[in-house]
């Protein structure tokens, strides 16, 4: 029965073998068949590593865990990322695809993943209740990531007011993201929710459980390194041969791989009727998004060869803006820690409607709806503003009561 279970672990390490092959044989294949193959490659080590990722907090727990998880479970999409960024150290066009692909990952986790898993819980929740549920409500804890959130889309906004990614800002933020690790590890641990694959291996005895975890992550790890390089050279040769803009192919089709493993297991938190820990994992994911991934770039693009500063074109100005305006409407609908329909299908819709609006004027037309809507939603949740602003900088309630109960027991 057990292997029956991990019967997905097989088949996903299965997929990767071609392109390990092809990476180590030194053979070359063409654009298309490059891209199909390592792409192919990136996607079912991403599910790898996911599940390892999930089943290890079994056995681990505290800020080290944390933080190792946290760096583990973004590879995938921060490996292709970083590839690009690096290279445009020596090669400036490198750049736009950096960008691209920061923004694209970033826009499809909020406005394709947010939205769905709400609307997909909200179902559920109708379908098993009998009752229209017009909102999805979050736990209190949540409000500490969404203030890390808040701020790091506050911040973000310095990007495309200033027209680049500093090295200063890259370590404020990096900073930043270390705090959020530190913040999380206080608080008060709770039991792993796993399911699929992960449950099974998390399952498994001790022994057995920790050394295939182990070698999951070790696995999943060097197909994905092997893989990133040229599967972001095959994306980019891809589009220069079918006449595709190759910025909207690493924009879209790379995040989509990396982000497609999240997207499955928040679903799945969704249809089991727990939509608040589904929201949970994709607002983990973006707050890691806006202080990792963004606070690595202009280090990546120093250790290329590039200057101080990650410098952007209009272009990249214009994805930024809208990225972050987009950001700025998703803090400020779930201020309340209450997600409601109109937010999700708005988000949804909004999403949808750039790909009908390519031209500059129209985009920054689009910030502007953005931004009426967060205002509108900011003043409505006012009340909840500055708490969640001042969440990350409290003491966790649970490790406050754990403290208690340790002084007094020693009373």
């Amino acid at each position: 029965m057990i292997v029956k279970r991990l019967r997905p672990i097989g088949l996903c390490a299965a997929l990767t073998a071609p392109a390990l092959v092809v990476r180590f044989s030194g053979a070359e294949p063409g654009a298309v068949a490059g891209l199909l193959l390592f792409g192919l490659a990136v996607v079912a080590a991403s599910f790898l590593l996911a599940w390892a990722a999930e089943a290890a907090q079994v056995d681990i727990s505290g800020g080290l865990a944390i933080a190792v998880l946290a760096v583990i479970a973004v590879l995938p999409e921060y490996a292709v990322d970083l590839y690009f960024a690096y290279t445009a150290g020596s090669n400036p066009e490198y750049v736009a695809y950096a960008a691209a692909n920061m923004t694209g990952s970033n826009r499809l986790l909020l406005g394709l993943g947010w939205s769905t898993v709400v609307l997909i819980a909200l179902a559920v929740a109708k379908k098993r209740s009998g009752a229209t549920v017009r909102e999805l409500v979050l736990d209190s804890p949540y409000r500490v990531e969404l203030g890390f959130l808040a701020i790091a889309s506050i911040v973000a906004f310095v990007i495309p007011v200033t027209g680049r990614i500093s090295l200063v800002l890259g370590f404020a933020l990096l900073g930043f993201f270390v705090f959020y690790l530190w913040k999380v590890s206080r608080a008060e641990p709770g039991e792993p929710e796993l399911v699929g694959p992960a449950a099974t291996l998390g399952g498994l005895a001790k022994r057995p459980r920790r050394i295939l975890v182990t070698t999951l992550f070790v696995f999943a790890a060097v197909v994905i390194l092997a893989s990133a390089e040229p599967f972001a050279h095959n994306l980019i040769a891809v589009g220069t041969e079918l006449g595709i803009d190759r910025f909207l192919l690493v924009q879209w089709l790379a995040p989509l791989a990396s982000e497609a493993p999240e997207f499955i297991v928040a679903i799945l938190f969704a249809l089991r009727g727990k939509g608040d820990a589904a929201i949970g994992t994709l607002l983990s994911s973006k707050v890691n998004q806006w202080t990792l991934l963004v606070g690595s770039l202009p280090i990546a693009y120093v250790f290329g060869g590039g200057g101080s500063a990650l410098r952007l074109d209009a272009r990249q100005i214009e994805e930024f803006l809208l990225t972050a305006t987009q950001t700025l409407l998703g803090v400020a609908a779930l201020l309340a820690l209450r997600f409601p329909r109109w937010a999700a299908w708005t988000l949804l819709g909004l999403f949808a409607v750039q790909f009908a609006l390519p031209g500059q004027t129209a985009r920054y037309v689009l910030c502007g709806v953005y931004a009426v809507i967060a205002l509108a939603a900011l003043i409505r949740n006012r009340r909840h503003l500055v708490p969640t602003l001042a969440a990350p900088f409290r003491r966790a309630p649970g490790r406050d009561a754990a403290e208690r109960r340790q002084r007094v027991s020693v009373r």
